[in-house]
C-alpha cells in the first residue's frame, strides 16, 4: 500500500471523527437547550395546562388547600383537648378570615414553604431546617402584625417550653419543620397533579373567582378587626364604612368567627 492511499484513509478517518464530534457537539447543545426549557416551564408554568409549574396559581390553591387543611387540624385540635381536659369535646371555630372555613395562618405558611423549598434540591434536613425556620417567621410575624394593627392576638406562647416572645417556640418550630418535609416529600406532588388535571377552561375562572373573593375575604374581615379596635378606644367611625362595619360585624359577631382572639391589654 503506497503512503499515498494510507494518507487518504487518514484524512478520511479524520474528516469522520470531526464529524462525529460536531454531531455529539450539537445534541449536547440541544439537550442543555431542552433541560434549560423544562427548567423554565416547571419554574414559570406552561400554558398547555392548568397552573402548571411553579406558578402563583399553583401556590395560590396550595394556600386555599393549606388554609382548609388548618382550619380542619385546629377545630381537631381543640376538641380533642377540651374532650381530655374536661371529658366533653368543644367544637369552636378557629379561622383566620370571616366567610369561609380558612385558617389563613397554614395557608401562608404552605404557600410560602413551597415557593422557597421547590426551586432547589434540598436534602431531608435542609428541608426541616428551612421549613422550621418559615414556619416560626411567618407564624411570629402575623402574630406581631396582628398585635400592631388590631390590638389583640389569637395566640400566646408564653411561659411555654423556649418560646420566642410568646409568638412561636422552638417546639412548634419543629412541627412546622416536619409539616414542611412531609409537604414537599408527599403533599404538594400529590395536590400539583390533581391541580394541573382541571381543564383551563375550568381552573381558569375559578382562579380569578376564588382570588378576587379572597382579596374581598381578608380586607373585610382584617378591616372589621381594625374597626373593633378603634372601638375599645372610644374612636366613632367617620365614614358610612365605619357605621357599616359597627352595626354589622360588632364585638359578638367577630367573637363567634374569632374565638380565641383576645385584647392585648387583656391578657
Amino acid at each position: 500500500m503506497t503512503s499515498k492511499t494510507k494518507s487518504s484513509k487518514t484524512t478520511s478517518k479524520l474528516n469522520q471523527s470531526s464529524r462525529k464530534n460536531k454531531r455529539d457537539n450539537i445534541k449536547r447543545q440541544n439537550t442543555k437547550h431542552t433541560d434549560a426549557s423544562r427548567a423554565t416551564v416547571t419554574m414559570n408554568g406552561d400554558d398547555t395546562k392548568f397552573a402548571a409549574g411553579l406558578s402563583f396559581k399553583k401556590l395560590f390553591f396550595i394556600f386555599l388547600i393549606g388554609s382548609v387543611f388548618g382550619t380542619i387540624y385546629e377545630d381537631i385540635l381543640i376538641y380533642l383537648q377540651t374532650y381530655f381536659a374536661t371529658g366533653t369535646g368543644v367544637w369552636m371555630l378557629h379561622r383566620g378570615v370571616i366567610y369561609g372555613p380558612f385558617n389563613v395562618i397554614y395557608g401562608f405558611g404552605a404557600a410560602a414553604m413551597c415557593w422557597f423549598l421547590l426551586r432547589k434540591k434540598y436534602t431531608n434536613w435542609q428541608t426541616f431546617i428551612y421549613s422550621a425556620l418559615l414556619g416560626g417567621v411567618v407564624e411570629f410575624m402575623l402574630s406581631f402584625l396582628q398585635e400592631t394593627f388590631t390590638g389583640t392576638t389569637s395566640w400566646d406562647y408564653s411561659g411555654q417550653l423556649l418560646d420566642i416572645y410568646g409568638r412561636t417556640t422552638i417546639p412548634i418550630m419543629a412541627f412546622w419543620g416536619v409539616l414542611g418535609l412531609l409537604l414537599v416529600k408527599f403533599i404538594y406532588p400529590a395536590c400539583s397533579d390533581l391541580i394541573e388535571r382541571i381543564p383551563p377552561r375550568v381552573g381558569n375562572p375559578l382562579f380569578w373567582s376564588l382570588l378576587v373573593f379572597m382579596i374581598f375575604n381578608c380586607l373585610i374581615s382584617w378591616s372589621a378587626i381594625i374597626r373593633q379596635n378603634l372601638r375599645h378606644h372610644n374612636i366613632p367611625p367617620i365614614t358610612p364604612i365605619g357605621e357599616f362595619y359597627d352595626r354589622y360585624y360588632h364585638d359578638e359577631y367577630l367573637r363567634k368567627y374569632f374565638p380565641n382572639m383576645v385584647r392585648s391589654e387583656d391578657k
